[in-house]
Order: structure tokens, then sequence, then C-alpha cells
């Protein structure tokens, strides 16, 4: 189960909305070992595509020295999906290379009759795709 403060949940989804119609994407970092996101760390899509997401190399690879620097890890790697619900693609599965982290999707599109967004968890290891319960609280 993903446990997120509202703050976080809401700076997520806010900026899905302010991406689209590219996606968004971005990590929430927490302490090492901790499964505590804190940190919310909004990315540049260098795909700028309203179907596709990829973090710039050079970006990434200053947050992870950043992460490392503060003794922390990537908690939750979020993303949106702009015309489809929220749930991984093929790309997505086969990007994740992260087994310990929450895959969040924000879908933009009001696919499902829900409202104009959706916000999903899950966990990817290995291909294997397994959603997970979201439980938003006002504090940890």
């Amino acid at each position: 189960m993903l446990t997120i403060t509202q703050a976080l949940h809401d700076q997520i989804v806010a900026h899905a909305r302010e991406d689209h119609p590219d996606e968004a994407c971005g990590v929430v970092a927490g302490p090492a070992g901790s499964g505590r996101p804190e940190r919310f760390i909004p990315m540049l899509n260098a795909a700028r595509s309203p179907t596709f997401y990829e973090f710039d190399s050079q970006d990434l690879l200053k947050l992870y020295r950043e992460m490392d620097d503060r003794d922390e890890e990537p908690v939750v790697i979020y993303h949106s999906h702009t015309a489809t619900e929220a749930y991984p693609s093929r790309t997505d599965i086969t990007y994740a290379n992260e087994p310990g982290a929450h895959y969040v999707l924000v879908s933009t599109a009001d696919s499902d009759g829900a409202g104009d967004f959706q916000f999903r968890s899950f966990r990817i290891v290995e291909g294997e795709v397994t959603e997970e319960e979201v439980r938003v609280v006002d504090a940890y």
C-alpha cells in the first residue's frame, strides 16, 4: 500500500494538470529504507510528448547523486497519461527499473466517467504489474 500525504498527492495532480497535454513526470524521494515519500521533485519530460515521458539523463544523474548525498531513495516515481487510463503501458513496464518504488500514474483524461483525473499506484517488478491501495493522509 502507498501511504502519501494530501499535500504530495495534490502536488502530483497539479503537475499532471499543468503539463497537460504533455505527460508530466517526477519523483518523490524519501529517507532510504523508510518507504515514506517526503520530497516532491517535479522533472521535465525531455520527450515533451502527450504519449511518452522520458527523464532527461543529465537531470536524472543529478537527482540520483543528490538523493545519495541526502541518504534518500525514489519512493514514488510518477507520470501522467493524457488520453488513457492511469495504468502502466508496455513502455512504462519496460522502463520500470526501481523494484522498491511505487509507480504512480495520474490520468488527466476522463476515461472512466469518474472525473478529470485518476490517481493510481502500482508495483512493477520484473515486468509484473500489481496495483496497490493508495491511502491519502494529512500527515505521517
